[in-house]
């Protein structure tokens, strides 16, 4: 017998048991649609935070609202983050306005106007989170759900062997220690994802707040 060809990576995964092929399949399924959603969240957090950068830019070097919301509203600034919320408020302020409510009132409508866009866009940015989380939670635990079948299917093997050798044992083990090493390697690249992304999601919701809080108090002095 062949040890080293036997304890061979792809080897050890075809001749596992059936349970325990189908917790690899499953690690692997996890850790493919990770990655997936790792390369999304990469793209649409950088694409949010050049959308805040330059709206703040321009919001606060441009003295007309009205040209600004123009600006938005055709395309020439992407609708998109910050300018989203802006046209949201700024579209109740005028609408308020034209109907001549008390100004409390029209701020007030601006504030719920904005927090409903602003709650939005944080969906869009939380989304695909609680799956990374969960795969970077679960994993290492359904890895070692396939560990602790494989290890015991190898022991129900050398139960009738009279003298167990490293030659019988190994592949057993290895067979089942694989799972975890899976596991492991389907939760970590999850869990580093999810902290950077919760982080980057947080920092722009610091900015989104931020933004319209100052935003009411311009409304509020030009009202």
């Amino acid at each position: 017998m062949n040890v080293v060809n036997d304890l061979s990576f792809l080897s050890l995964i075809i001749g596992a048991t059936i349970p325990v092929q189908l917790v690899i399949l499953i690690l692997l399924t996890a850790s493919g649609f990770s990655w997936w959603y790792i390369f999304i969240k990469v793209s649409v957090l950088k694409s949010a935070e050049l959308s805040v950068d330059e709206f703040e830019n321009t919001f606060w070097t441009s003295g007309d609202l009205n040209k600004l919301h123009d600006s938005i509203h055709s395309g020439r600034i992407k609708n998109q983050g910050l300018a989203t919320i802006f046209e949201a408020g700024y579209k109740e302020f005028n609408r308020h306005k034209t109907s001549k409510s008390d100004m409390s009132d029209v701020i007030e409508g601006v504030r719920r106007a904005m927090r409903a866009t602003y709650n939005r866009e944080l969906d869009f940015l939380d989304a695909h989170l609680p799956f990374l989380a969960s795969v970077g939670s679960v994993s290492p635990y359904i890895g070692l759900f396939g560990t602790v079948w494989g290890i015991m299917n190898a022991f129900r093997g050398l139960a009738n062997v009279a003298q167990a050798t490293l030659t019988q044992v190994a592949p057993g083990i290895a067979e089942a220690l694989i799972a975890t090493a899976i596991g492991l390697f389907a939760a970590i690249p999850a869990v580093i994802a999810y902290n950077r992304f919760a982080t980057s999601v947080d920092r722009l919701s610091v900015r989104y707040e931020s933004f319209m809080e100052e935003f009411v108090n311009i409304l509020q002095r030009k009202g």
